[in-house]
């Protein structure tokens, strides 16, 4: 049996202390793209960001792991399930990948990964993401994953001086097996 962390671009990993300055990348990369404007952090800040990661006790279902590239090993991103409700059957996830690092594959590649886990051995029912209305390469992603369009949040975040919608889309188990079966590890 293979490893259900790894797949033909990339593999899953648990975040390591050193990883701080790719995190530190990817903030700035999602800045510059407009997802998520906040105020400047200092490399320490990083560092003790990813230290805690790697030491922290896998608990519930909330976590977040590195996407490296499975040619170079290479960090190329982060993918991780945001909220999560058992009892109802959902989960929330998020995904970045730098901006270096985008359309090769990774993002899908690892969304898939998780996915399958989540749906496969945690037995969660649905997968939310809420993706900014302006990023139509997510939206796309997400589409080609099977996602469909639930709703939107109309003026919902304030983003570059204006408000923006969020999107709600989801894929429930039986819709994402149909289109990844769990059969391929």
């Amino acid at each position: 049996m293979t490893s259900l962390w790894v797949g033909e671009r990339v593999r899953l990993r648990g975040i390591e202390p050193d990883d701080w300055g790719a995190f530190m990348r990817f903030a700035e990369d999602e800045e510059r793209s407009g997802d998520l404007p906040n105020p400047p952090r200092s490399a320490e800040s990083f560092r003790v960001w990813a230290k805690e990661q790697a030491s922290a006790k896998p608990g519930d279902d909330c976590f977040r792991l590195a996407v490296e590239s499975v040619d170079d090993g290479e960090l190329v991103g982060a993918v991780g399930s945001n909220r999560a409700d058992p009892r109802a059957g959902w989960f929330e996830y998020g995904i970045t990948i730098g901006a270096d690092h985008r359309r090769k594959g990774y993002a899908a590649e690892a969304a898939v990964l998780l996915l399958r886990f989540m749906f496969a051995e945690r037995r969660y029912h649905k997968c939310e993401a809420r993706i900014f209305a302006h990023n139509e390469a997510s939206l796309a992603l997400h589409r080609r994953l099977g996602f469909a369009e639930e709703g939107r949040l109309r003026d919902h975040v304030f983003l570059a001086g204006r408000h923006r919608d969020l999107v709600v889309m989801g894929i429930l188990a039986d819709e994402f097996v149909q289109r990844h079966p769990i059969s391929e590890l």
